[in-house]
């Protein structure tokens, strides 16, 4: 099996994380997967940021959901990174879906509300998925199990992905129970026997986030079903390689 590759927050280790340049360079590359995490606004617009705070990758402070969306677009979500990307804004969901109309990958979409409760947060996102992407691969994750029970009871069809730190004794008992398909295991979590309990029982494995090369091959040669990457570019090239080497030894 072939282990697909996911752009983390797009290609972030050469573009601001989670913008639209992001997106960009990581479709660009030919990433198998892209992932992205979502909020609320003050005035319910789906905004794509992994923080709950805007002081890390903007030039502003405070909570997300203490903004509007017109308020956000005031500050530059580039410039941090490089001056570059001066003048960069947080996206929307709509316009990365926008974005990635005619990307054929999957769209990992994160639901950030481990932290902060974003009631309706499961329903909006759903309903833009279905209006933007309605017959391109979606995987909705979170590391709150109980906002994902809830997107599967809004749409039942919803392809949910359970984020975990840990391993769990009889790991797919759990993850059958809450309707998941997949488990987004933390590396060291992943690269371990219980990526095969998994699979053995239908259970699809990613690993995240696969950053160094040693890693990334370990992954690919255990079969993983995805590895989740700040480097896609590279990943994607170490993938050839070791096909390419693979396949001259069967001639």
């Amino acid at each position: 099996m072939i282990t697909a590759v996911y752009a983390h927050r797009g290609s972030k280790c050469n573009c601001p994380e989670n913008t639209l340049p992001a997106f960009e360079e990581a479709m660009r590359v030919g990433s198998d997967g892209i992932e992205l995490d979502v909020h609320l606004t003050k005035d319910q617009q789906v905004v794509v940021m992994h923080d709950e705070k805007i002081d890390r990758t903007t030039n502003g402070k405070g909570q997300i959901r203490n903004y509007t969306m017109d308020e956000l677009r005031q500050f530059d979500a580039g410039i941090w990174f490089s001056a570059k990307f001066k003048h960069t804004r947080i996206p929307t969901l709509i316009e990365v879906l926008d974005l990635l109309a005619d990307y054929p990958g999957t769209l990992n979409i994160e639901f950030k509300t481990d932290r902060n409760v974003y009631p309706g947060i499961e329903a909006c996102v759903a309903e833009l998925v279905e209006r933007y992407r309605p017959h391109a691969p979606v995987v909705y994750s979170s590391f709150n199990h109980e906002s994902l029970i809830r997107l599967k009871k809004i749409r039942s069809n919803a392809d949910i992905a359970l984020l975990l730190w840990e391993r769990l004794a009889d790991p797919w008992r759990y993850t059958q129970q809450t309707g998941a398909t997949a488990q987004h295991l933390w590396q060291p979590s992943a690269l371990s026997e219980t990526a095969a309990q998994l699979q053995q029982h239908g259970i699809k494995v990613r690993a995240w986030t696969v950053n160094h090369p040693k890693n990334m091959e370990h992954a690919f040669r255990m079969g993983l079903d995805a590895i989740i990457t700040d480097y896609p570019e590279a990943a994607l090239d170490l993938r050839r390689s070791i096909q390419k080497a693979a396949n001259s030894r069967h001639f």
